[in-house]
């Protein structure tokens, strides 16, 4: 896991922790502009509990760094476009600012959480620096426990597939046993219906038996009976 240390001192390490800007508000709210987007460095200096000359010294030293994450010095027609369209100068708050000013330097959510991992002398930087440091240490072990499982996943399949590679044979000669019932049903099923229809014509012949059994016996019955009148 990173120190605090290495923040303060590895820009590389910075930068892979710029996307969580949602830190910022989990130690403390940071209050915006009306625009929503930005805020001063009085507003900087406030969240972090020092003055604006800390910010304004540190954002000196480390200009180019911050300009790539959002800083932005607006002076001229881009001061007073911005201040027409996205300011209230008339609110009293911490958005306001004289009129009258050369220039106007704005911070991203982007720009304050890397003045989080910049800043050595503020308690709320610190607290910036923590959350970040514990929640990629949470990650990790989420990572971890997740690697772990899947390498108990990995080790299971591997069994059921040296068990279905055993179970291959037994299975291809359950087949071969099927077929062979198979065509022994088919035999005893032809049997069957042969010895049915041998069956249905013995009973067609004793029926006929029948008949000339019947006939016979009237035959004899009109013999009696012609005795009988000599």
């Amino acid at each position: 896991m990173p120190s605090e240390v290495t923040l303060l001192e590895s820009r590389t390490m910075r930068v892979e922790h710029l996307g969580r800007v949602d830190a910022l508000d989990k130690v403390k709210a940071l209050v915006m502009l009306p625009d929503g987007a930005h805020c001063t460095t009085d507003g900087v200096a406030r969240y972090f509990e020092v003055s604006t000359g800390v910010i304004r010294q540190l954002t000196a030293r480390h200009r180019a760094e911050l300009a790539e994450n959002g800083m932005r010095v607006l002076r001229g027609p881009d001061l007073r476009e911005y201040q027409s369209d996205s300011m209230s100068l008339s609110s009293g708050d911490e958005g306001s600012y004289p009129q009258r000013r050369s220039g106007l330097t704005l911070h991203t959510r982007r720009t304050v959480l890397n003045i989080a991992m910049l800043l050595r002398d503020s308690d709320i930087a610190r607290c910036v620096r923590t959350y970040l440091l514990d929640a990629e240490e949470g990650w990790r072990e989420g990572y971890a426990s997740l690697d772990r499982r899947v390498t108990a996943v990995e080790s299971c399949l591997g069994g059921v597939g040296v068990a279905l590679q055993e179970l291959g044979p037994v299975l291809n000669r359950m087949s071969h046993r099927l077929d062979s019932l198979d065509r022994r049903l088919d035999a005893t099923n032809q049997v069957v219906a042969a010895i049915s229809n041998r069956l249905c014509q013995m009973s067609e012949d004793i029926n006929h038996v029948d008949a000339r059994v019947d006939d016979v016996v009237h035959q004899l019955k009109d013999l009696r009976r012609g005795r009988r009148r000599r």
